[in-house]
């Protein structure tokens, strides 16, 4: 039974991650910094880079929720796996997954990585999709958290993680292509997308897909995952991280990033997903494409790529605590039903606060 969860690192989403699951639950919030801002739970503070601090943290909790940086969270879901602690992150982060995965075999407790927007969300409304064909075609994913009015060549602000967004640039991409399941670059594969009017282009980055090729490694033609930007974005990454090798300086790329994209209040996220194949022997093609803006929840205004992705994971971590789930080892996104997630407590704030049409 979960009763008492833990959140790690109190920043954009993390606040909101601990604030929604605050409503049903006893939640004590760490980070190294005093968050802004008055919050229903508690807060401490210590150095979450530091095992012996999170065993502290983790000893009279039944789960905890990561909203650290990606580097962090092998340490963290290891710990809680030795101390039967159930885990759940947002990492987008390959490498992080495979080695949490790779524990998880061993563990009586849940590790669920990825729980976010993507991956996470889009991966449970790809499945939803998906798992309505007899035979399955193609398969494409595609996310934008943008700002709404957008400035300058890049039309970016940093609304989450820089960390993140230059590690998804940088990795490699999977995909399934012809039938085969391999590695191509992010950053490549451009292609232009209207939605709801307007123009936007979108290209491959890494960690989108989560463990989606894998399960569908032979049941499928195509699938990939990509990410939205305005138009010219990809270009200026792609100089800056390549022709001027900043590839290989990840913390001057986050200086000067940081820098130069100052963070927006208005935002806005796109989902879309598209699905090809046959349903009763007819070839078919279904489609889900939603926006979402900033929300207020409480009296304070939420981004719309924090509550977004705070409701995503808060869901997760609810269907577990209710048993709706499995109670131990490994879950894959795609393994959580599309329409239990949306009629839960904190999953149904994605049909609540969408765009009206």
């Amino acid at each position: 039974m979960i009763n008492k969860i833990g959140v790690l690192g109190l920043g954009k989403v993390g606040s909101l991650v601990a604030t929604l699951l605050s409503s049903k639950y006893e939640v004590v919030g760490m980070d190294q910094s005093q968050p802004e801002g008055k919050f229903p739970f508690k807060i401490q503070l210590g150095d979450v880079s530091k095992d012996e601090t999170i065993r502290e943290f983790l000893k009279d909790k039944q789960a905890v929720v990561s909203c650290l940086p990606y580097f962090l969270n092998i340490q963290i879901a290891k710990t809680a796996s030795e101390m039967g602690v159930h885990y759940f992150d947002l990492t987008e982060d390959v490498p992080t997954l495979n080695a949490i995965r790779k524990m998880s075999k061993d563990s009586n407790s849940v590790l669920a990585p990825q729980c976010g927007l993507a991956p996470g969300f889009i991966g449970i409304l790809g499945s939803g999709l998906y798992t309505q064909f007899s035979e399955i075609r193609m398969v494409k994913l595609r996310v934008g958290a943008l700002p709404l009015h957008p400035m300058g060549q890049l039309g970016y602000s940093f609304t989450w993680s820089a960390d993140g967004v230059i590690n998804e640039y940088i990795n490699d991409a999977e995909v399934i292509h012809n039938g085969e399941r391999k590695m191509v670059n992010s950053l490549d594969d451009v292609e232009s997308i209207n939605i709801n009017g307007r123009q936007y282009e979108a290209f491959s980055t890494s960690g989108g897909l989560g463990t989606m090729c894998e399960t569908l490694e032979g049941k499928v033609d195509t699938l990939n995952y990509k990410t939205m930007r305005y138009p010219g974005h990809r270009d200026g990454m792609k100089l800056l991280l390549y022709d001027l090798q900043l590839k290989n300086d990840r913390k001057l790329a986050k200086e000067i990033l940081n820098n130069a994209l100052p963070i927006v209040d208005e935002d806005i996220v796109l989902i879309y997903a598209a699905v090809e194949g046959k349903i009763n022997g007819k070839l078919r093609r279904k489609e889900f494409s939603e926006s979402y803006r900033r929300v207020n929840l409480d009296g304070k205004e939420w981004r719309a790529i924090s509550w977004t992705t705070a409701c995503s994971i808060a869901a997760v971590v609810d269907l577990v605590a209710e048993g709706k789930l499995k109670g131990k080892g490994f879950i894959k996104q795609e393994e959580i039903p599309l329409d239990m997630f949306l009629e839960s407590h904190f999953g149904s704030m994605y049909e609540t606060y969408k765009d009206p049409k």
